[in-house]
């Protein structure tokens, strides 16, 4: 990259810092004591991608979604996903229109910029699908008709550790869609009083208008835009590879450990997410860092364990934690 070109991007990227600041601020007013999880949602949202949190109930993951819904000014729908649920319910129906004697559309919640898909995993596959078919294509299918949603899209689907009975597990080719997977943990101590002072009162914390959906896309487009390294790339694809062939880069007992590694989409989304991420800090290119910083929800969800690692309690992110010790920093 030229370095005229350089230096507009780096002045760019300073400007935008100072909304993408104001916006967490903002955020932050409503939600307390949950900045990791802002961050990683703001991250995903920017680099046009899906998220699924996990978390136990009442961890305020309705209430950080719809707070940068408020922020962005953008369209908000919270869909409870039960077994009785049907794609219809989601996408839409014909309507028959008796003054004009044809059937019309009549869209759906899924029509909306930002959807909460609260319980995911309790919807039967067929519903799952056309929530698929949304995040992916940005498109929805009604009988022989496709219709486009508005961007920018954004889906932040829950599912709750506990309480499985009832569920219907997330084939791995859905979860891979999600460009991250965070779980979500119980605030501290001070940020619970924080919370009890704060929503304990009649009046409760209002947000103001940050952004609008131009703003968004503006910002999205922007991601694309900050410079990785041809060094910076390598080091994303060895830490990609290292999940299939971990043996290659001397760590042969991993190989037991894996049974399949993480997919080309977590390529992309690590090198995109890592773009976002230098942007969120106000730097016009990546760092290392940025990727080490969100490895762990890119993977996750992609890193399929043997039954061997089952049996020894170990999970994902102690593979991808042993993956990042053995790769070597650019």
């Amino acid at each position: 990259m030229e370095e005229k070109n350089f230096s507009e991007l780096e002045r760019v990227v300073a400007e935008k810092k100072i909304i993408i600041d104001r916006l967490i601020a903002e955020v932050s007013k409503a939600v307390i004591g949950q900045e990791y999880i802002i961050r990683r949602v703001l991250t995903v949202m920017l680099s046009g991608g899906h998220i699924l949190l996990e978390g136990l109930p009442g961890l305020a993951k309705t209430l950080i979604i719809k707070t940068f819904s408020d922020c962005m000014n953008l369209k908000f729908q919270r869909i409870q996903f039960t077994p009785d649920l049907l794609p219809s319910d989601l996408t839409g129906t014909q309507m028959y229109d008796s003054k004009e004697s044809i059937f019309k559309f009549s869209k759906g919640p899924i029509f909306s910029n930002i959807i909460l898909a609260d319980e995911i995993n309790r919807a039967p596959a067929k519903v799952q699908s056309a929530l698929l078919e949304a995040m992916q294509e940005k498109q929805v299918t009604a009988g022989r008709e496709t219709y486009s949603l508005e961007l920018p899209f954004f889906t932040l689907a829950t599912q709750n550790p506990i309480e499985q009975e009832g569920t219907y597990h997330l084939p791995e080719a859905q979860m891979d869609r999600f460009m991250m997977k965070i779980l979500m943990k119980y605030p501290s101590k001070n940020e619970e009083i924080e919370i009890l002072r704060k929503y304990g009162s009649y009046e409760k914390p209002e947000v103001n208008h940050i952004l609008d959906s131009s703003e968004v896309l503006e910002l999205q487009k922007l991601v694309y835009s900050i410079y990785t390294d041809s060094k910076i790339e390598e080091y994303i694809i060895s830490i990609i590879d290292a999940t299939r062939n971990p043996e290659k880069y001397g760590a042969p007992d991993l190989k037991n450990k894996i049974e399949f590694g993480a997919s080309p989409r977590a390529t992309l989304s690590l090198g995109i997410c890592a773009k976002a991420n230098a942007l969120i800090s106000g730097r016009h290119f990546v760092t290392p860092d940025d990727i080490k910083i969100i490895a762990a929800d890119i993977l996750r969800h992609r890193i399929i364990l043997t039954f061997e690692a089952e049996a020894e309690n170990i999970n994902a992110d102690n593979v991808i934690r042993n993956i990042l010790e053995i790769i070597e920093v650019p």
